[in-house]
C-alpha cells in the first residue's frame, strides 16, 4: 500500500464517524427498505386542516429511512402530521448505510419520492425535514429539479449547506496525489460534501436559497462533523437560522444526536412546520 493511502486512513475514518453512531440503532434491525417504519410512511394518511402538508424526512449520510427518524417521526406523527421517509444514495452491495451515492442523483430520488407522497396524500405541497446531508441535498432538488414548486418549507438539522472541513482534516487531501479521486470514485456522496467540491460550488453559486421556500437551519456549536458549525447557516431573505445553544445553553448535543434525539431541535422543527402556532423553545422544551 502506498504511504499516502495509509495516511489517508484517519481522514476516511473521520468521514465515516457517523457509521458507528447511526448504525447502533440498526444493528438489530432489518434492512430499512422492508421496514414498516414504526407507524409512519402510511400512504392512507390524509393531511388535516391543521397540518395540510405531508412531512418528508430525509436522512443523513450513512443513515436510512428508519434509524435516523426513530425520535422525530413519532414526535411529528403524534402531533397530527402525515410523515414519510425515504432511503436514498444507495451503493451497490452496501445495505442499511445510505446517502453515499452522488448527491445530484440522490436529489432525483427525492424528487420521485415527493411526487409519490403528494399523489398519495392529495396535497399540493410538502414540507421537508432533513438531517446532515439530508438537510442540504434537498436544496439541489429545489433549485435544479423543480422542487420549489412542490415544497413549502425546508428544515435542516445540522445540514452541511456549505460543506465541511472536518476540523481541517480535508485540507490534507491535496498533499496526497489521487486521494480526492479515490474518495470521489469510492464514496461520491462523501466527496460531494467536502468544502469546495464541484457539487457544492454549483449548489451555492449565485445564492444559497430559492424564492418561494421557507428555510430553517438548526445547528449546534458542538457539531464535530459539519465544521465550522456556522457553515450550516443560510443567507437568503426567507431564512431562520437557529443556534440551539442560544435557546438553551445546557444543550450539549453534537451532530448525530441533533437528528436522533434532541427534543429542543424537535421543538424548533415543529415551530418551523407550523409557525402560526410556534411557541418559544427553552430548556424546558425537552418535556414538550
Amino acid at each position: 500500500m502506498l504511504p499516502w493511502k495509509r495516511l489517508l486512513r484517519p481522514l476516511a475514518a473521520a468521514l465515516l464517524t457517523t457509521v458507528v453512531v447511526a448504525g447502533a440503532t440498526s444493528a438489530q434491525a432489518a434492512d430499512s427498505s422492508t421496514s414498516t417504519s414504526s407507524g409512519w410512511n402510511d400512504y392512507s394518511c390524509k393531511p388535516s386542516a391543521a397540518h395540510p402538508r405531508p412531512v418528508v424526512l430525509v436522512h443523513g449520510t450513512l443513515g436510512n429511512s428508519v434509524d435516523n427518524w426513530l425520535g422525530l417521526a413519532p414526535y411529528l406523527e403524534s402531533r397530527g402530521y402525515c410523515v414519510f421517509s425515504l432511503d436514498y444514495g444507495q451503493l451497490s452491495g452496501v445495505p442499511v448505510f445510505y446517502g453515499l451515492g452522488p448527491i445530484d442523483k440522490s436529489a432525483e430520488q427525492l424528487s420521485a419520492f415527493v411526487d409519490k407522497v403528494l399523489a398519495a396524500t392529495g396535497a399540493a405541497k410538502a414540507d421537508i425535514v432533513g438531517h446532515s446531508q439530508g438537510g442540504m441535498m434537498p436544496r439541489y432538488y429545489l433549485r435544479f429539479l423543480g422542487g420549489a414548486a412542490k415544497v413549502n418549507a425546508l428544515v435542516g438539522i445540522a445540514p452541511d449547506n456549505h460543506g465541511t472541513d472536518l476540523d481541517g482534516l480535508t485540507n490534507l487531501l491535496p498533499y496526497f496525489p489521487g486521494a480526492s479521486d479515490l474518495l470521489s470514485s469510492s464514496v461520491p456522496g462523501l466527496a460531494d460534501q467536502i468544502v469546495g467540491s464541484a457539487f457544492l460550488t454549483k449548489l451555492n453559486a449565485g445564492g444559497d436559497t430559492v424564492p418561494g421556500v421557507h428555510y430553517t437551519v438548526i445547528a449546534s456549536k458542538y457539531d464535530e462533523v459539519v465544521t465550522p458549525y456556522t457553515s450550516q447557516f443560510l443567507s437568503g431573505s426567507d431564512v431562520h437560522n437557529v443556534l440551539i445553544q442560544s435557546l438553551c445553553s445546557l444543550d450539549l448535543s453534537e451532530h448525530v444526536l441533533m437528528g436522533l434525539s434532541d427534543r429542543l431541535a424537535f421543538h424548533e422543527v415543529a415551530n418551523a412546520l407550523d409557525p402560526a402556532h410556534a411557541t418559544t423553545t427553552t430548556c424546558a422544551s425537552v418535556l414538550s
